[in-house]
Order: C-alpha cells, then sequence, then structure tokens
C-alpha cells in the first residue's frame, strides 16, 4: 500500500453561535478500503508482504456487515493475495449470497468460514488454531486493531489538523481512537465516541496510546449496530442539509452525539472541533435491507 497522492477535503459544517465543527472526509481515500481501514491495514499488510511470504494468505474477523471484511477483501484484490473471512453466525452459511458485505468480499474473492457465536467469542483460542493451520497467514484481529494499526492511524494527521482543540472520532475496537491519541499535538483534546457498550476500551486504548489525552463518550443507543429511527432521521437530515453521507453504525451516532454535546455546552467558546469520517458507507445497503424487512424509515443513499 502506498500513501494516497491525494488531498483529503477538511470540510466545515456552518453552526450557529461560536463553536467551529468540521470533517475530515477520510472516507474518501480509497473507493472500497475506506476511512480508517485504509490506515489501519496500511503496515500490517505492507510488513508482511515486506517478508516476502511464500503463497501469501490474510485471514480476519468480522460480522455479517463488517465494514472490516469489506475492506480486507478488497485489499486482498488489490495485491492479489488470498483472503479468508471467519464471519459470525452459522445461519449465515445457507443466505451470505443474500447479505450485500459478504457478497461484496466474495466477488473480491474472499472465502469464508462460518462458526457459532460462542466459538467466535475465544478469539485466542481461534486465533492459535488458524496460525497451525495456515503458518504462513497474515492474522489481522476483528476491527483490524493492533499496534501495526495504531501507527499507520497518524497518516490521519498533518498540518491541517494541528490547529483543532478536539479530534473526534468514532470508537469500536478502539484502535482509531488510539492511534490519534498517540499522535495529537499535546495542546489537543481527544474523543472517542464509543459505538458499542465495552467497559474494558477505555485501558485498551491506554495501552496502545499511553496517553491520557483522550476521553471515551457513548453514543451506542444501548449495543453495538443499534439503529434508532431517531439515528436514521438525523442522518437524512444531515445529509439533506450538508451534502455529505453518514453511515447508521459509526459516524452517524458519533456527529449526532456531538450536536448534543454542542447543545448542552461541553465545549468551551471558540473552540475548534475536527471530526473524522471514517468510512464505513458500505453498511448502509445492509442496514436498509433490515429496515426495510421491519417496515421502518431507513437512510436516503447521496447520489454523486
Amino acid at each position: 500500500m502506498e500513501i494516497p497522492d491525494i488531498s483529503i477535503p477538511i470540510t466545515e459544517i456552518p453552526l450557529s453561535g461560536n463553536i467551529r465543527l468540521f470533517i475530515k472526509r477520510e472516507d474518501l481515500i480509497h473507493p472500497e478500503i475506506s476511512g480508517n481501514k485504509y490506515w489501519k491495514l496500511f503496515y500490517n499488510i505492507n510488513h508482511y508482504l515486506e517478508r516476502k511470504p511464500k503463497k501469501p494468505f490474510i485471514i480476519t474477523f468480522g460480522g455479517a456487515f463488517s465494514n472490516h471484511i469489506a475492506a480486507v477483501s478488497a485489499l486482498g484484490n488489490d495485491f492479489g493475495v488470498q483472503t479468508l473471512g471467519i464471519i459470525r453466525g452459522e445461519e449465515l452459511q445457507q443466505r451470505w449470497q443474500e447479505n450485500p458485505t459478504l457478497n461484496f468480499a466474495h466477488t473480491k474473492g474472499m472465502d469464508f468460514r462460518f462458526i457459532s457465536r460462542e466459538e467466535y467469542r475465544d478469539k485466542e483460542s481461534l486465533t492459535l488454531t488458524l496460525k497451525n493451520e495456515f503458518p504462513n497467514s497474515l492474522i489481522i484481529p476483528e476491527g483490524g486493531t493492533n499496534r501495526l494499526a495504531v501507527e499507520g492511524i497518524q497518516h490521519m494527521l498533518n498540518n491541517e489538523t494541528k490547529s483543532f482543540d478536539y479530534l473526534c472520532t468514532a470508537a469500536g475496537t478502539g484502535g482509531t481512537v488510539a492511534g490519534i491519541s498517540k499522535f495529537a499535538e499535546t495542546n489537543q483534546k481527544v474523543l472517542g465516541f464509543k459505538v458499542v457498550d465495552d467497559g474494558s476500551l477505555t485501558q485498551k486504548v491506554f495501552e496502545l496510546s499511553g496517553r491520557c489525552n483522550f476521553e471515551l463518550i457513548g453514543a451506542h443507543d444501548g449495543s453495538y449496530g443499534k439503529i434508532t429511527d431517531e439515528n436514521v432521521r438525523f442522518i437524512n437530515s444531515f445529509s439533506e442539509k450538508y451534502g455529505i453521507q453518514l453511515d447508521p453504525i459509526y459516524t452517524g451516532k458519533m456527529i449526532k452525539r456531538i450536536f448534543e454535546l454542542i447543545e448542552a455546552d461541553y465545549f468551551p467558546e471558540n473552540s475548534n472541533i475536527l471530526a473524522f469520517h471514517t468510512g464505513g458507507l458500505q453498511g448502509i445497503e445492509g442496514a436498509n435491507q433490515m429496515l426495510q424487512q421491519k417496515n421502518r424509515a431507513f437512510i436516503k443513499i447521496i447520489r454523486s
């Protein structure tokens, strides 16, 4: 992978008052390896391929609509590397073709192994088994979070991001917020908006970043993957007003929560806030599929 020769735009979201909010469009970095996933995979794949493994093989983990699964499959296709997705949920084995994320990953050459949720929870044992079965493979954890991923996130920061008081990102497995925390300026505060109710995440981020310049704020609506009607209304209203598509699992929840914090006077006067758009837009099709099956309002997609 290379550092793309493109300028990632930073767009201001016009607000009333003296708080200024901007969005850095990391979702535009690559059409299929989007946002933070590009940078999480950057050093993992480069270090692996530098070793010149015989028959390179990438294995990773994810659920039915995983952005990470989609990104790894696209990466494997770009580099001509075979990929295997360990997918949570045995029931998907008989109907994965109906799933837009898995169907996309399959078109990119990814093979699947469907396992029970109980097996999936024991990642340590599962990873050891896979290492024994595929000794020359690169095994990337769920969500892509490891120390090399944290190092890759530094490329989301540059001279243009140094002037902001707050750096904001959605937080799932913690790698992105850890990377931003590790490489932020000393005067900057990092906010991670948790889309999963994980009490261990603060310690995990600290271990990966080594700094205490961050705060994790709940934005999960009760559980990971939950999409409320209020969340859908916010995403649709935001895209209509500002012309930026948000996803319902990560960026939609983060931006909605930032608006709530601004309204509650969380940020000091004259604060400059930068939120990173970390992609995840491939998941909208699957989210809409589920919402429409339940006769609920769905997410309107901006056509560029």
